[in-house]
């Protein structure tokens, strides 16, 4: 692979440029053995380093084996597989996809490579990485990864004239690749490259301006600043009473409902009600009960009885409920009335996404809900973990809010024929 070939692309900044070209031969990089690109979300790094990766790959090898890597396959199909693939055959590379081995065959005039997918979503993921024999592994989401996976790709890699390519959004400042591989990148000989979105020269300002404003907080420094920072102080500061708490219309108006549940037995149990008014949904009226509080516990019939009240003649379309809650689901389903669906629990995902909402004014709070209203002031970011991480204290309407966010909200149209229990 040639650097005349990169003349095919549209201008590319300084930092693109390093990471396009640092293992070519004229390169003042050309010994390292691994680069780093972090930052900014939309900074043009990840496209980069694909095309990077892929030419490099023909540049040192032929017919050898190596491996791209997501969170999950799926996302590095979205994120790198999809985008790049066109940008590829423009190129002149010849791509043979097969889809169902997650498995890429690559030739370039007369060489040819092959590039297997693999997602590392969870500690497991390292045994389908494990015993391969790799020139070079890229690894998207890195910070997303287990560390075990990452270790176990980065064995795999024992080719003479083998290199890593790391890639990621910053996370937690305490967050081991961080600690490992960022502030070690000159002791491991590594090329670390730190962007924000002004080393895209794709994006407009407009575009630029509506990331800013999409994000707050924690989440604003490292996707918008790229920032590795604690998250810290309450976990939903872009949430005001006078902007997000507000009557809901008349009930009789409502096009859609669910019913979201936090479940607990000696910790509160939060329900809310929610109704769709064109387009727009209103946390209507909610159930609270804290055991601690009153001073006696409720079965999961009681909390069952509850659950009757705030629905009333209502049928919404489906209760959603902590996954954990096994005991209070088969209640639900005993019981015969509502359909149940197991709520999306990954938390910090799920505050992302509520965080999201709230910027976009995706939902309002019925002054009714007063516990909720509370929480919101009250739930915040455990300053003492080693990871991103809320208190678990005042959070449990918090839950069933990012429930209903999570499963509901963001929900495709489709989704809950796949994932809805018979009654």
């Amino acid at each position: 692979m040639s650097n005349s070939a990169l003349s095919n692309f549209k201008k590319f900044s300084e930092k693109q440029l390093k990471a396009l070209t640092w293992w070519c031969a004229n390169s003042p990089y050309r010994n390292r053995d691994a680069i780093i690109c972090d930052g900014a979300v939309r900074s043009g790094k990840t496209v980069c380093m694909s095309i990077s990766f892929i030419s490099w790959s023909f540049y040192d090898f032929a017919d050898s084996s190596f491996a791209i890597c997501g969170k999950t396959v799926t996302s590095l199909r979205r994120n790198i597989i999809t985008p790049i693939i066109p940008i590829l055959r423009s190129l002149g590379f010849d791509v043979r996809e097969k889809i169902s081995q997650n498995f890429i065959e690559i030739s370039y005039i007369n060489k040819t490579n092959r590039f297997y997918l693999f997602g590392g979503k969870d500690e497991g993921s390292a045994a389908l990485i494990q015993g391969m024999t790799l020139g070079g592994v890229l690894l998207d989401e890195v910070a997303l990864m287990p560390r075990s996976f990452v270790e176990q790709a980065i064995a795999r890699c024992s080719l003479d004239g083998s290199r890593l390519w790391f890639n990621c959004n910053p996370e937690h400042p305490m967050h081991w690749f961080y600690r490992e591989w960022i502030l070690k990148a000159e002791e491991k000989n590594c090329l670390y490259l730190h962007f924000t979105m002004k080393d895209n020269p794709s994006l407009s300002q407009k575009v630029i301006k509506r990331y800013e404003n999409l994000y707050s907080g924690a989440f604003y420094k490292r996707f918008v600043l790229g920032e590795w920072v604690a998250a810290q102080g309450v976990v939903y500061p872009m949430f005001k009473e006078e902007v997000h708490v507000k009557e809901p219309p008349d009930i009789s108006s409502a096009q859609r409902f669910y019913i979201s549940c936090d479940y607990g037995t000696v910790n509160p149990s939060s329900f809310g009600l929610w109704g769709c008014f064109n387009g727009k949904w209103h946390r209507i009226k909610e159930y609270y009960y804290d055991s601690r509080a009153v001073g006696e516990q409720r079965t999961d019939q009681e909390h069952y009885d509850e659950l009757e009240k705030l629905a009333g003649n209502i049928n919404p379309e489906a209760v959603i409920v902590d996954p954990s809650a096994a005991s209070f689901i088969q209640c639900i389903r005993r019981n015969g009335r509502f359909n149940v669906i197991p709520a999306k629990n990954d938390v910090i995902d799920g505050i992302r996404q509520v965080s999201d909402a709230l910027k976009k004014e995706m939902f309002y709070i019925s002054p009714d809900c007063k516990d909720t209203i509370r929480e919101f002031s009250l739930y915040k970011w455990d300053e003492k973990s080693v990871r991103d991480a809320p208190r678990k204290e005042n959070d449990h309407a918090m839950d069933d809010l990012r429930y209903f966010v999570t499963t509901a909200l963001n929900a495709p149209e489709d989704d809950f024929f796949v994932m809805s229990v018979s009654r």
